[in-house]
């Protein structure tokens, strides 16, 4: 009996505890993705005003438990959409009169019927209006200003031989440039100038008139004079965030804090956050995280608000700035976006050269086609292959950067193989190899110190090329370059710049002591 009752009390307790056992596995089931956290990406563009509404967007989302990423400093309008629509990221800071004329081609002032329903149509939508506008404008200095006397647009007809440098995305908008001179007729041929360093121009005497942003901070730090739009061809440019349809469901809490951003920052308050990056060297985290937190309330006035954020502070040595917090990641960053490429050019790039130095009338069809790949502009072939991998960051830019490492690769493969003397190959085929053994055991051998040199011109070339990939979120030091020119911070940018240039250095080192190997080699066979 008492053995009995010990197995039957076993079997209750073991029962019981299956069956909790299962209680909990179905609670764990039911709960686990209600308790998970909510996963948000955010997107910015390349200019300061973006990296910082991007990261205030970043940590709001945070302060609602979400997992929440920066992608910071995606480029031009084109790439950025283009991440939104992959669902690469989430949502962006962005602007009215963008969104109707250089993403939707609406005309201006279209009914918000019309846009929502276009961008119903590509799985997105536009909300959130954040309580300020940053206009296009342009300006030039208030000695330009007086000695043309130049107020409105319409009084650019009158100076045909201005020095104009603007943007290269709004030399080329729809609502930029184009429309711009046609609408005021204006006879002046403008050249192109990153935004970041217009000022810096402005202010040197290079050039007489460049395009702003209106929120800009260096337009009242420099004293510019901002040219009154009397056609009223600029639209509204009231800064929104585009995101995409689905967010609110994915991620309500995080969506909940993001929309309580609406109306809370002024055009005072974001020129002040402006100058606190561009004047003061603030860093942009801390810039939202004092927003965020309702420190540092605006000033009256504009104007003010510049002078007031402009106060001198202490900016960090190059050394320090060169060597800082991110120096290791941005170095594995860089580091991997050139092996990964150069290691995919060459084995793509040897075939490719090996069937170029095999068959004359296929040489240079390939040689050709390789050179072309070098001829498209590095950004517009990272923008085309966003949509057509689905995604941005890491795989289309090691995609992009394999196919810049091509020609070096495939042109020296060729060379090398078709300077191997012709009585070598006979040599080989009368010892009865076939002609994979002797490309693999001659051929290859003896063209190996011309394809290595090929190599190391590729993978210097990539060192520098690598630094776009920032453009689209694959990090390295491109990183800071893109922050250094939106800040017109050359410390930063040099930050980016000087680690680049050394690691090409370094490459460029240990292949010629590679070559120098295969030279003695050579020599002593």
């Amino acid at each position: 009996m008492n053995a009995a009752h010990s197995l039957r009390a076993i079997a209750i307790a073991t029962a019981t505890a299956t069956a909790t056992a299962l209680a909990l596995a179905v609670v764990g089931l039911v709960a686990g993705p209600a308790q998970a956290a909510e996963s948000v990406s955010v997107g910015s563009k390349r200019f300061t005003e973006s990296y910082i509404l991007g990261e205030v967007i970043t940590q709001a989302a945070r302060q609602a438990g979400a997992t929440a990423e920066h992608r910071q400093g995606l480029g031009n309008t084109a790439v950025v959409v283009e991440a939104l629509k992959t669902g690469s990221i989430d949502l962006y800071p962005e602007y009215l009169g963008t969104v109707e004329r250089e993403i939707l081609k609406l005309p201006t002032g279209s009914p918000r019927a019309a846009i929502d329903e276009k961008l119903r149509a590509m799985g997105l939508a536009m909300g959130v209006p954040l309580g300020f506008a940053n206009g296009y404008a342009l300006a030039a200095s208030a000695e330009v200003a007086r000695q043309h006397g130049l107020t409105t647009l319409g009084d650019l007809r009158k100076a045909p031989d201005l020095r104009i440098a603007i943007s290269q995305e709004f030399l080329g908008r729809e609502d930029g440039w184009p429309g711009l001179s046609r609408r005021y007729q204006l006879p002046q041929r403008p050249t192109s100038i990153d935004h970041g360093l217009s000022y810096q121009a402005l202010q040197s005497q290079r050039i007489d008139l460049t395009d702003i942003y209106t929120t800009d901070a260096r337009i009242a730090d420099l004293g510019l004079v901002t040219l009154q739009d009397d056609a009223n061809y600029f639209p509204r440019y009231d800064a929104v965030l585009l995101y995409r349809a689905d967010l609110l469901t994915r991620a309500p809490q995080a969506w909940q804090k993001i929309a309580a951003l609406e109306g809370r920052i002024g055009v005072t308050r974001m020129i002040t956050m402006n100058a606190q990056a561009e004047l003061q060297g603030q860093a942009f985290s801390a810039i939202a995280a004092g927003f965020l937190a309702g420190s540092a309330p605006p000033a009256a006035t504009p104007a003010a608000a510049a002078s007031t954020a402009a106060s001198p502070q202490a900016r960090p040595s190059l050394s320090s700035a060169i060597f800082g917090g991110d120096f290791w990641r941005l170095t594995g960053d860089h580091l991997w976006l050139v092996a990964v490429s150069v290691g995919i050019a060459v084995l793509i790039g040897i075939p490719l050269g090996t069937l170029a130095a095999a068959h004359a009338w296929l040489g240079q069809g390939v040689l050709g086609l390789v050179g072309l790949l070098q001829t498209i502009p590095s950004l517009a072939l990272l923008a085309a292959l966003i949509p057509l991998l689905g995604r941005i960051g890491t795989v289309p830019a090691i995609v992009a950067l394999s196919l810049y490492a091509l020609l070096p690769i495939v042109r020296n493969t060729a060379v090398g193989l078709m300077q191997v003397p012709q009585g070598t190959r006979q040599a080989a085929v009368a010892l009865g190899m076939t002609p994979t053994q002797s490309w693999r055991l001659v051929l290859l051998p003896l063209a190996l110190p011309v394809i290595v040199a090929g190599i190391k011109t590729a993978t210097v070339m990539t060192v520098g090329t690598a630094t776009i990939a920032a453009f689209i979120g694959a990090g390295g030091y491109g990183e800071r370059i893109a922050q250094g020119l939106a800040l017109n911070d050359g410390t930063t940018l040099l930050a980016g710049a000087i680690p680049s240039a050394g690691l090409a250095i370094v490459f460029q080192v240990v292949f010629e002591v590679v070559e120098r190997v295969f030279r003695r080699q050579g020599g002593g066979a």
